[in-house]
C-alpha cells in the first residue's frame, strides 16, 4: 500500500509558519534516515484512513504533545525576547520580522523546528494550549547533526541557562511572575558551556524530597557538586543494558520519567503516564544513526577495522549484522577522564534512585542497580561521527583529537555547523582564551574551557599506542559506524 504523511495535530498559528516548514522540509530526509521509522507524525493511507500507530510513534507523539511540567514561560515572552539582546543585536532585531526574530532566538538559544511538520514550535518543548512551553526530553536530546535537526541527537548547541536567565529578564520587563525554572537558576546552574546541561544534578535535586514511593517529604536543603554534562546520543540506547556515563542504573521505562519530579508530579501521575513512557522506551530503542553522508575510502576503512578490532572492541564492541558491545566500566584511574562526573553522585543518592519506584517494575521485582561505580562505562560508537563533541562534559570537539590527546585544544568554540571533515567533528575556533572583550554571556558560554572544574579533556590515552597513519585509518574506520 502506497503510504503517505500527513500532520495531524492541529497547531496554533503564529502568522509566520514558512521559515519552519522550509527548515523542516529540509531536513525530514535525514530524520527518515535516522529513526528508520515514521515516528515523528501519524501515518495515513491515500484513502484518508488510518493507520495502525506503532509504540515507537506515539512514544514520540507523547514526547511532543504532552506537556508533563509546568511552563516555564509562554509564547509572547519568547516573542518578546529579543528586547534583553546585547545591543547590537538588539538592534538588528528591531528591524527583522517576526518570523526572522524568531529563527534569531531559535539560533541563539540551539532550538530547532520540528522535522516534518508545518509548525513553527520547537522540538524541545511542548507548547500548551495556552502557550505555555514545557521542556521536555529533546532539549537535550533534540540537536543537530552538522546544521540538520535530528531528534535523539544530542543537543550540542543548547544554551539553557542563557534561554531561562533571558526571557526572565523579559518577564521582569513586562511584570510578569518568575517560573520554578528562574527561580532555579539563580541558585543552581543550568548549564556553564552551551551545548551541556547540569542534568545529573538536577535528577539529584528532585530525587532529594521524595520517599521511595515518590511522595513529597520534607528534607533539609542539600548542596550538590553541579557540573555540565554533554547528552549522549539515543541511538546508543538500543544496545545499553545500563544508562547513564558509568552506568549505575538498570535501562528501563521507569527510569526515563525521574525528570518530570516537579512538585506537581505525585504517584499518581507516574501511575497515569507509566504506559506512555512504555512507549517513550520503545520510541527510543527504535533510533539508529545516520548514515555517514560524505564517500568513505572503503581500502583505508578496512585497514582501520582490523586496528580497531585489535585496539578498541574490546571496550567499544563490534559492529555490523552480528555486533557485539561489552558494557565494560573502566575504573578512573585507567580511563583518566575528568572525574568530577563520578565523584559527584554519592552512594546514598544511588541508593536513593535504586530504592525507589522508579528502580522496580510493575511486579515490585527490583533492578540490579551499581551504587558504588568505579568508573565510566565505554559507549557503542555507533554514528560517532555524528555526536560531536567528545567524551561525557564534551570537551574534545573532534574524533581526531580523541585519537590524539596531546591535539586537544584546551580552549575552543564553535563557529560553524559544518562538519571538520578533516578530523571529524566541530568546526572550531582554537584560543588561549576566553576573550575579556566578549561582553555578550551568551557568546561567552560557546568558548568551551578545558581547564575549568569538570571541563577537562585528559585521559583515554589508550591511541597513543597508534602510529598516525594506523589513527587515520581508525577514523576512518569510525566513518562507517
Amino acid at each position: 500500500m502506497i503510504m503517505r504523511i500527513s500532520v495531524t495535530r492541529t497547531r496554533r498559528e503564529h502568522g509566520h509558519l514558512s521559515l519552519a516548514v522550509r527548515t523542516a522540509l529540509a531536513s525530514f530526509r535525514l530524520l527518515l534516515t535516522v529513526a528508520g521509522i515514521v515516528a515523528a507524525v501519524a501515518v495515513r493511507a491515500e484513502d484518508g484512513s488510518e493507520a495502525i500507530e506503532t509504540p515507537a510513534a506515539r512514544g514520540f507523539r507523547f514526547l511532543t504533545e504532552t506537556a508533563l511540567i509546568p511552563p516555564d514561560f509562554q509564547d509572547e515572552t519568547f516573542q518578546q525576547v529579543w528586547q534583553e539582546w546585547p545591543e547590537r543585536l538588539r538592534a538588528r532585531a528591531s528591524q527583522a520580522s517576526d518570523a526572522q526574530r524568531r529563527q534569531m532566538a531559535f539560533e541563539r538559544y540551539g532550538l530547532t523546528p520540528r522535522p516534518g511538520e508545518t509548525t513553527d514550535e520547537p522540538l524541545q518543548y511542548v507548547v500548551n494550549e495556552s502557550g505555555g512551553w514545557c521542556m521536555n526530553c529533546f532539549t537535550c536530546h533534540g540537536g543537530t547533526v552538522y546544521g540538520q535537526p535530528v531528534p535523539g541527537a544530542p543537543n550540542n548547541r543548547i544554551a539553557l541557562h542563557s534561554l531561562v536567565e533571558e526571557t526572565w529578564r523579559s518577564k521582569i520587563r513586562h511584570g510578569l511572575p518568575p517560573s520554578r525554572m528562574d527561580l532555579g537558576a539563580m541558585a543552581i546552574p543550568l548549564g556553564t558551556s552551551n551545548g551541556t546541561t547540569n542534568a545529573v544534578v538536577f535528577g539529584m535535586g528532585l530525587m532529594h524530597n521524595r520517599d521511595a514511593e515518590l511522595n513529597l517529604v520534607p528534607a533539609a536543603p542539600k548542596l550538590f557538586t553541579n557540573h555540565d554534562m554533554d547528552a549522549p546520543p539515543w541511538w546508543y540506547f538500543y544496545k545499553r543494558p545500563y544508562m547513564y556515563i558509568d552506568g549505575f542504573a538498570q535501562k528501563g521505562h521507569r527510569g526515563l520519567m525521574q525528570f518530570t519530579l516537579v512538585p506537581e508530579n505525585g504517584p499518581d501521575f507516574y501511575a497515569k503516564y507509566e504506559d506512555s513512557f512504555r512507549d517513550v522506551l520503545a520510541y527510543i530503542t527504535s533510533l539508529r544513526p545516520p548514515k555517514f553522508p560524505a564517500l568513505v575510502n572503503q581500502s583505508l576503512a578496512d585497514r582501520g577495522r582490523a586496528l580497531f578490532l585489535d585496539n578498541c572492541a574490546r571496550c567499544h564492541g563490534t559492529y555490523g549484522e552480528n555486533w557485539t558491545y561489552p558494557n565494560r566500566r573502566i575504573p578512573l584511574n585507567d580511563i583518566g577522564t575528568d572525574p568530577v562526573r563520578l565523584t559527584a553522585l554519592s552512594v546514598a543518592g544511588r541508593q536513593r534512585y535504586a530504592n525507589s519506584w522508579f528502580a522496580k517494575d510493575a511486579a515490585g521485582t527490583r533492578q540490579q542497580n551499581i551504587t558504588d561505580p568505579n568508573g565510566y562505562v565505554a559507549p557503542p560508537l555507533d554514528g560517532v561521527w555524528a555526536s560531536a563533541p567528545y567524551f561525557h562534559n564534551g570537551s574534545v570537539p573532534t574524533l581526531w583529537g580523541v585519537l590524539n590527546p596531546d591535539q586537544r585544544p584546551a580552549v575552543w568554540r564553535a563557529v560553524s555547523q559544518k562538519m571538520n571533515k578533516e578530523n571529524i567533528g566541530l568546526t572550531v575556533e582554537v584560543l588561549k582564551g576566553v576573550p575579556n572583550t566578549e561582553t555578550d554571556r551568551v557568546k561567552r558560554r560557546g568558548y568551551f574551557d578545558t581547564r575549568l572544574f569538570g571541563k577537562s579533556n585528559k585521559g583515554h590515552t589508550y591511541p597513543d599506542s597508534l602510529s598516525t597513519v594506523e589513527k587515520r585509518a581508525v577514523l576512518e574506520y569510525l566513518k562507517t559506524l
